[in-house]
């Protein structure tokens, strides 16, 4: 009996034990409303954080006939360009100082392929935009000042970013020739690698709002240069790929 009673017992705990292990080693699931999914981030949304830094410096900063700059607005970190063309104003041979950098290494990697790259203008303040911009519109009449000028404030020049080049092989004139010299084609295949791009390029003058200028670069970063360059975005379809306000 009392053999009995113990076997019970066994047999109970056993059972007993089972169901409880069973129960603790059971896979549990998550419920549903702890279920956290990781928001879709896009490709612009990435590009733009890698941009963010230029973007902050102003490096993307637009200025076009849309979109015009203040009277009083002045890059406060111009620097001098060293390699320019000697004919002309040294008034306007100045560059942010970042953008200064990278065209004088652009400049300098130029010359080490035996090919003569240099500035005629650079930066341009509002009032001497002014001047020249009405001073074409005297000469040359309005239609042609509004097609290959900007009136003052519309003009990248008042950025500190941009600049015209040129070179010996057109006697340092900026022209459309430019385009078919050994410089002008280096600095259309190399510009991007030193965070420049050609500003107007061919078959974006309803984009750009200006007629093609090969001599024309403007400096947006290394990052955005390469983009523009990969995609043949104009300056304004990077802003609006990018959604920069």
């Amino acid at each position: 009996m009392k053999r009995l009673a113990f076997t019970v017992l066994m047999i109970t705990t056993l059972i007993f034990s089972s169901v409880f292990l069973e129960g603790c080693l059971a896979p549990t699931s998550e419920p549903e409303d702890l279920i956290i999914e990781e928001p879709e981030v896009t490709l612009e949304e990435i590009l733009r954080a890698e941009l963010e830094d230029d973007i902050n410096k102003g490096y993307l900063i637009l200025a076009n006939k849309e979109h015009s700059l203040d009277k009083d607005y002045e890059p406060h970190d111009l620097a001098e360009i060293i390699y320019f063309a000697k004919d002309r104003s040294p008034l306007w041979r100045k560059m942010r100082e970042e953008a200064a950098t990278a065209f004088h290494r652009l400049s300098e990697d130029a010359k080490a392929e035996g090919l003569e790259i240099v500035v005629t203008t650079c930066y341009r303040s509002y009032d001497f935009q002014s001047q020249l911009y009405y001073g074409y519109v005297n000469t040359k009449g309005q239609e042609w000042a509004d097609k290959y000028s900007a009136k003052p404030g519309t003009s990248e020049h008042q950025t500190g970013l941009a600049a015209d080049c040129s070179s010996p092989s057109v006697n340092y004139q900026l022209t459309v020739d430019f385009e078919n010299t050994e410089e002008g084609k280096w600095l259309s295949e190399n510009a991007y690698k030193y965070g420049f791009v050609i500003r107007y390029e061919k078959g974006k003058e309803e984009i750009t709002g200006y007629s093609y200028e090969p001599w024309h670069i403007r400096y947006v970063g290394e990052k955005a240069a390469k983009v523009m360059k990969e995609k043949n975005f104009a300056l304004e379809e990077l802003i609006e790929y990018l959604d920069i306000k």
